[in-house]
Order: structure tokens, then sequence, then C-alpha cells
């Protein structure tokens, strides 16, 4: 502490902008507290910055220039589509500064103090914020911890100008000719998908049997199916061994079937999952529970083991979700002000913008099985309903997970387009204890994708109108 340092005092203290900090702290401020909200990097986080926001954005840029091309089953043919991939780059950076220009204007309408810096914690009730130049004492009587997480760096695969994480991905100055991707998770997934759309030769190593282990292998079938169309070439359990810069790209070592094996390529993207922002602030010397891993250890109201400090979003246990971090910024701060809230991860979607999209909500049919349920599974094929067929995009399906004795909806899977916005009103009838009933009742517009969540409602009761039994 430097000399003169009056510690400012707090109700709360918000450490982390990011999805899940923003709305903590803007929610600890509408219930009356006294909130300042500090982040060393800029407002939005990883979501926003170089994360969530921006990867959607390349990945629709990579849908309308494939579209561009033309459909040859639609009678539609163009030889002369370009990318300017300066201006795609462009594009997305005025979405990404929107959104954070918006972010900072919403905290300070909420009377949020912004304070940019790094933090080191003093005590339970006391910390540090340091920036380049100064150094200031915070008293708190609660904080919320939402320092977020960082792509894992493999020992082998050192980053550099090559060996690029997915911030790197995104802040390409060109479309690579080659590229290799480690990790056929959803991150590798999709900036695999958003790349390949530009015409760059991908190729995916993933260390397991098949991409996309978190969801269904109908689901992530589909998105094979696609990426091999597009020429993805998908190498499953491939390790991988080491990389080689050269003057203008890369050589990657991996190795399958006790083989090793060579590939060439001007980048590698390695996304092998994320690890947790909780070192180096302090953490371990206060004495907050942690894994091995840094994963802060919290109770339903996000309440670590001292009893003023919460976390949230990746450095909590499940998974690294931006609306998952949103969810318990919201719970933490109702828990500060006295609210009876607690987290309930059952409605909570997963999605992936692959291509088709992939999301599912609630318990998958074994989840169901596994958790004492005795559940049935209806279906209802993309291929079924006007609009997709209009969409000329009608590979993939719905399946509803039903209990077999009421028809209440307990989980949801959806492999198609726009899966990403029909999930919503699945997690709804969830979260709201609708049954199959309910949801075949509600009149759908037509022809929408919706009506495919209606359709297999009905499937779930047994009077299917648009396929037969």
């Amino acid at each position: 502490m430097v000399v003169g340092d009056f510690p400012i005092e707090l109700d709360t203290l918000v450490i982390g902008a990011g999805p899940g900090g923003y709305v903590a702290a803007i929610r600890a401020a509408q219930t009356g507290q006294n909130v300042t909200i500090v982040d060393k990097g800029n407002l939005g986080g990883v979501c926003l910055n170089v994360g969530c926001v921006p990867s959607k954005a390349l990945i629709q840029a990579g849908h309308r220039y494939e579209h561009a091309k033309g459909a040859e089953d639609m009678g539609i043919q163009s030889e002369n589509t370009t990318v300017d991939f300066s201006k795609v780059q462009e594009w997305k950076s005025g979405v990404v500064q929107k959104l954070t220009g918006g972010v900072e204007g919403l905290l300070k309408n909420n009377k949020v103090d912004i304070v940019k810096g790094e933090v080191y914690f003093v005590d339970k009730n006391t910390v540090r914020i340091m920036d380049d130049k100064n150094s200031q004492t915070y008293t708190f009587n609660n904080c919320i911890i939402a320092t977020g997480s960082r792509p894992i760096e493999l020992p082998n695969f050192k980053f550099s100008e090559r060996v690029i994480d997915s911030t790197g991905a995104l802040a390409l100055n060109e479309v690579p000719k080659k590229m290799v991707v480690i990790g056929g998770g959803y991150i590798g997934t999709e900036l695999g998908t958003a790349y390949a759309n530009f015409d760059t030769e991908v190729t995916i190593l993933e260390g397991m049997k098949d991409i996309l282990g978190g969801f269904e292998k109908q689901m992530s079938s589909l998105v094979k199916k696609r990426l091999k169309k597009k020429g993805v070439d998908i190498v499953t359990s491939a390790m991988a061994q080491g990389v080689e810069e050269t003057e203008d790209g890369v050589k990657v070592t991996y190795e399958v079937k006790g083989e090793e094996k060579t590939i060439e390529a001007d980048y590698v993207l390695v996304t092998v999952g994320r690890r947790p922002n909780t070192d180096e602030i302090g953490l371990e010397e206060l004495g907050v529970e942690m894994s091995d891993k840094g994963v802060i250890q919290i109770d339903k109201q996000c309440r670590t083991n001292f009893d003023n400090i919460y976390a949230i979003g990746d450095i909590v246990d499940g998974p690294p979700l931006a609306h998952k971090a949103s969810y318990e910024g919201k719970i933490a701060a109702e828990v500060i002000a006295g609210e009876k809230s607690e987290i309930d991860y059952l409605g909570i979607p997963a999605v992936v913008f692959s291509d088709p999209e992939l999301a599912s909500v609630g318990y998958t049919e074994d989840e169901a099985k596994e958790a004492g349920y005795d559940v049935k599974a209806s279906k209802f094929p993309f291929g079924a309903n006007g609009r997709a067929l209009s969409l000329n995009d009608s590979d993939g399906f719905l399946k509803l997970i039903t209990r077999k004795d009421d028809n209440l909806v307990i989980g949801a899977q959806i492999a198609g387009p726009n899966a990403s916005d029909m999930v919503s009103e699945l997690g709804l009838a969830i979260e709201a204890g609708m049954t199959a009933e309910d949801l075949a009742l509600t009149i759908h517009a037509h022809p929408t994708l919706g009506e495919i969540t209606m359709e297999a409602a009905e499937v779930a009761m047994g009077s299917p109108i648009h396929i037969t039994k």
C-alpha cells in the first residue's frame, strides 16, 4: 500500500467485466447496492471482444460468402464472388465496438463505478487494485469474482504468430489457404467451419473417437457430414505431437493408430479447452477453496467458503458458457441483496454454431434414464417441415424428451438450421413445467421452423399430423 492510500469503501465489488461480471454488477446496483466493477481488459470480457460475438460474426460472414457462391440445385450460379477479408474484419470489429460501448453505457446508467486495473486480495474484505501508475485499496462488504478463463496452451504448441488460439484465429488479416485445428470441440468446430466456408483447406485433429463429444452421435454425425462436404478432413483418435514453424507456415506432427504423420499449413489453431483465471489474484493465499485445476468451489447460491465472497462463470464448475455466467451473476447479486435465489442448471442450453447448428437443453434420453426417469424420446425431422425445405436446409431433427407417465418436458435436442433460436422455447417449457400437450396446443405460425417443436410434441402424444407413426 502506498503512503496516503486511504481505502475506498464499497458495498459490492465485482471482479471481471465479462457477461457474468457486468450482468452481476447491474443486477446488484438495481437492488440498491453501491457497486464498483474492475477489469484489467476491455468491458465485455472474452465473450464480447474475442469470443462469442466476433466468432459468430465471422461465422455469419462465412455463411454469406458460401451462399453468394450460388446453389445450383436452386438454379442460382455465381462465378465472380470474392472476399475482401480486411473488410470482413472491419465489419466484425464494428459489431464488437457497438456491443462493448453498449455495456459501458448500461453500467454507467445503473451508476456502477468502472475501474481498470489488476486485483489482488489482501484479506476477505480488502483488495488492492493496481494499474500502470497507481495502487489503490478498496474494502467491501461483498465481492463477486467473475474473472473468466483463457485458452489452454499445449507444451509442444506454444502460442506464436503461426500457432494461434481462438483469439488469434479471429484476428487474422488474411484467409489462410490451409489450417490445422487441434481439438474438435465446439470452438474448433465453429472456427473450422467458418474458415472452411471461406475456402480454407481445414484439417481437424481430435484426440477422442469423435468430434463434439458433448453431443449425441446422431447430432455430431450431421455436422461431420457437412464438414466433409466443405472439404474438411476430420482425423479422430489423433494425438498432436509437435509443431515446426517455417518461414511462411507450420509443419504439424501427429500420431494416429500408432503411425506418425506430418501435415503442412499456414496456421495451426489450438482449441483444447480453457483454464480458469483464478491464479495471480491472491485466492490461494486467502484460502478460497479450489480444485487442483483452479476451479472455485461454490454452493447453490454461488457462495465460496467465505460467506461474503461469491464466484461465477468459467471459474466454477460447469461448461464455460456466457449465458451460464450471466445467470449465475444475477443469482449472486440477488443473494447478496437478501433474496432467496439459487442456481438450477437444468434449463441452461448448450449451443454449437456449426453447420447445421446443434442445441441441447435439459436431459438427454440417456441422462434422463440415468437419473431414474422413465422417458420417451419423440423425434420430428426438419425434412418434413415446409420452411426448412424452402430454405434448402432440411437436414436434422428435433428430439423431445418427456416423462412417460405425464408427458412432462424434461429435455430436448435439436440439430438443424436456427437450432440456437429454437431451443429457447424448449428451455421455457422445462422451466415452466410444461407438458407435450402444452406445446402441441400452442399455435405456431406457418410456415416456420418453430412448428417442428409443435410437431415433435404431437409425436410425444401419439398423434402426429405430418409424419406417420
